[in-house]
């Protein structure tokens, strides 16, 4: 018998979404009127998490896997549990297609390192954008550094931060082995057609790695639809705990890849002189791993479902188009990245002041942005620009807050005037 659908989920009431973060309700310490609008940095986090991480360590806490007892049995079907979770969230063929790691840099790291020194030969090349995060930038320029394989770049036009995708036609060859770039640029916001430029690839056998830190839990991500070969992500900047995330594979691509990390938890079978390891994922877990943050990041994204990555979506988008629009109206602020269709950020520069100072002052009256370069320090000085202030949203903003911080954004137009 055929399963049902699943009904569609209704539309929140956004006020109370707002309330089940606590940080939000009480403000923080040094600014009751807080206005958190760094949300690409990290998110909040909700109570569904926070009950999670302190039902694990009050009641459940133990090593899992190779205790033979009633409390690390219960540990290791909450942390395979919550692999299956992550797994079902991102539409995965399998909960072994997913490696817990730290975060999006451990992940891109993890396949730089085994798949990379394992299938990559001087000459290959290695095709990013000029969009890149550091995270998905560095792994490869010490692993070309290793093989003799050789970075090429998409490049940008200009501060739109669209990419040149006629580029892509002389580029995307079958002498490039990897194809690495980022879902939605933390920088600028840019949305990259990462389904279409997948497709492009495995039609000429390249792999394909999807930077997803600041796509997760902000838009519907399958994978199965999204064609990658892989996708990274970071729990913290989708209302997880921080030192989790995962790297998710096509099935079978992960068996055919070595160990990165050696240690307890991933052999098989270990002598004095070899060792033989686990099948995956558990080959690539050394150690113990991050058991409570994984069943943080799984309460997340229950939390996530709960409410419906569609009017998540709907809703980052509609605040973000009130934030470009409010800010826009600010004499001597420039908006950088793309016109129209962008993440939930708005990365600005105002004549009047330098970032940093610009987010020291916006601080003190309690709205906290992000300024620099945004670990994306190439692209900046392709755009000739000292970094920019970053705005990043989420669910839990309130239209009430952008107007609040539209005007501590003009009142420092006119005190560094």
């Amino acid at each position: 018998m055929a399963i049902p659908p699943a009904a569609p989920v209704p539309e929140p009431n956004w006020d109370a979404v707002r309330s089940s973060f606590p940080l939000l309700i009480s403000g923080a310490a040094e600014s009751p009127e807080l206005l958190y609008f760094d949300s690409a940095a990290s998110s909040q986090k909700p109570e569904a998490v926070l009950n999670a991480l302190d039902n694990f360590y009050r009641h459940d806490n133990a090593n899992v896997h190779r205790g033979l007892y009633a409390l690390s049995a219960r540990a290791t079907d909450a942390f395979e549990n919550a692999r299956a979770t992550v797994a079902s969230f991102f539409g995965a063929a399998s909960p072994r297609d997913v490696v817990f790691t730290s975060g999006t840099t451990a992940a891109i790291n993890l396949v730089a390192h085994s798949w990379g020194r394992a299938n990559l030969k001087p000459g290959d090349r290695i095709l990013l954008t000029e969009l890149e995060h550091h995270s998905n930038l560095v792994p490869w320029q010490l692993l070309a550094a290793q093989t003799g394989a050789q970075l090429v770049f998409v490049p940008v036009l200009g501060p739109c931060g669209t990419l040149d995708e006629s580029a892509l036609d002389d580029l995307l060859t079958p002498g490039v082995k990897l194809f690495a770039f980022t879902h939605i640029s933390n920088s600028l916001g840019t949305i990259n057609p990462a389904a279409a430029w997948c497709a492009r690839a495995r039609s000429l056998g390249i792999t394909t790695l999807v930077d997803g830190a600041q796509s997760a839990g902000h838009i519907p991500v399958n994978l199965s639809s999204l064609g990658c070969d892989f996708y990274a992500f970071s729990g913290h900047k989708m209302c997880g705990p921080t030192a989790i995330g995962a790297l998710i594979a096509r099935p079978g691509l992960l068996d055919a890849m070595p160990p990165f990390l050696g240690g307890g938890e991933m052999i098989e079978s270990v002598s004095f002189l070899q060792s033989s390891w686990r099948e995956a994922p558990w080959r690539f877990e050394a150690g113990t791993p991050p058991i409570a943050q994984a069943i943080g990041l799984a309460a997340a994204c229950r939390y996530l479902d709960s409410i419906g990555l569609d009017h998540i979506a709907a809703r980052d988008a509609a605040l973000t188009a009130a934030l470009k629009s409010s800010l826009a109206s600010i004499p001597g602020l420039r908006i950088v990245g793309p016109p129209h269709e962008r993440g939930s950020l708005v990365s600005f520069v105002m004549d009047q002041a330098h970032p940093h100072d610009l987010v020291t002052f916006a601080g003190e009256k309690g709205l906290c942005l992000r300024g620099g370069h945004h670990c994306t320090q190439p692209l900046m000085r392709k755009l000739a620009l000292p970094g920019t202030v970053r705005a990043s949203l989420y669910f839990y903003n309130s239209f009430d807050e952008i107007n609040a911080a539209t005007r501590i954004l003009a009142d420092a137009g006119r005190y560094f005037a």
